[in-house]
């Protein structure tokens, strides 16, 4: 699929980060757009964006709030996308959406290590099955799933725990492969592929915050200083020496890092994720980081998860002793 005009893209966690610059350069070469996100606010920007850039004669652009990783929402999401786009077909899947969150098996509460592990995973395998009548009866269609280099590597940083997360996108990475041969043998107009991000700079641990909690506003509340007090806790670290004002100081500091301090631009994330879609890599690696660790990761993988092998990949890579979190 080389060309994406008049083509229909649908794209989850469209809101924010590489949902939103994905549909910013598709709806630049003429695609209509599906955007899906929980909040309505942030995918309603998302469409100003859009159609400030100019669409062409007849282009739409629609939004829908839902949460993928409720079965009956992805139904009603992909309903409502073949009445709004008047159409029973798509060409274009990007399950993108994901959250950070229960790194620890052990010390997060399941509740959070399952919200994480459902949307991530969760919301790969619903939405595809939601969509894939109306892929089949496309002329051609890609469905790309996002990966992260967490789902080659089940690691962050020393001494932080990254267990539902990873265990996402690491499902995320084989159900994608598996479907390769699947598809070529029951749906052969079909591609697919696994997109593997590194450090990119998106709003992804301020959306985290949130959605773990609940709560949709700015402000930081009580429970989400909770929910942090537990992730410091799982790194090993005492947390009760740190007033909630120290902890509220950290968590802001640490989402205005992983956005500001990326290697890698959501934009320019999204340009490498459409050019492998135009050249059907079934694999593709977003940003010099993730080409560095992959490698790394191949030549000594009984050495990925001592402390040395991580000290020589973050001098190399431009990574902070601490690591980005999740590297997506």
């Amino acid at each position: 699929m080389k060309d994406f005009a008049g083509r229909i893209a649908v794209i989850t966690g469209g809101g924010t980060g590489m949902g939103r610059e994905l549909a910013r350069q598709l709806a630049a070469e003429g695609c209509n757009i599906a955007l899906c996100d929980v909040s309505g606010g942030a995918m309603a920007e998302t469409k100003r964006l859009c159609e400030a850039a100019g669409l062409s004669q007849g282009q739409r652009i629609t939004t829908h709030v839902a949460d993928v990783a409720d079965e009956p929402q992805v139904v009603r999401f992909r309903d409502q996308v073949a009445k709004d786009q008047d159409t029973d077909r798509i060409h274009l899947l990007f399950n993108n959406a994901g959250i950070g969150g229960g790194g620890s098996f052990l010390v997060n509460e399941r509740d959070e290590w399952e919200r994480t592990f459902n949307i991530c995973w969760g919301g790969v395998y619903l939405c595809t099955r939601a969509f894939m009548p109306m892929l089949r009866r496309a002329d051609a269609g890609h469905i790309v799933n996002t990966s992260s280099v967490n789902g080659f590597w089940a690691y962050i940083a020393p001494h932080i725990p990254q267990t539902a997360y990873a265990a996402a996108k690491f499902a995320v990475k084989g159900f994608t492969e598996a479907l390769i041969t699947d598809l070529r043998i029951n749906a052969p107009h079909i591609k697919c592929s696994v997109v593997m991000p590194g450090h990119i700079g998106t709003s992804i641990v301020a959306n985290s915050r949130k959605l773990q909690s609940g709560n949709q506003g700015d402000e930081i509340t009580a429970q989400e200083i909770v929910l942090t007090r537990a992730r410091i806790a799982s790194m090993g670290i005492d947390e009760s020496k740190l007033s909630d004002e120290d902890v509220r100081k950290l968590m802001v500091e640490r989402a205005r890092r992983f956005l500001e301090e990326a290697p890698t631009s959501a934009a320019d994330a999204a340009k490498i994720i459409l050019d492998g879609v135009r050249n059907e890599q079934w694999r593709i690696l977003v940003g010099r980081d993730a080409e560095l660790l992959d490698g790394l990761v191949r030549k000594t993988p009984e050495q990925a998860y001592e402390t040395d092998f991580f000290e020589r990949f973050a001098k190399e890579a431009g990574w902070a002793v601490g690591g980005p979190t999740p590297p997506r």
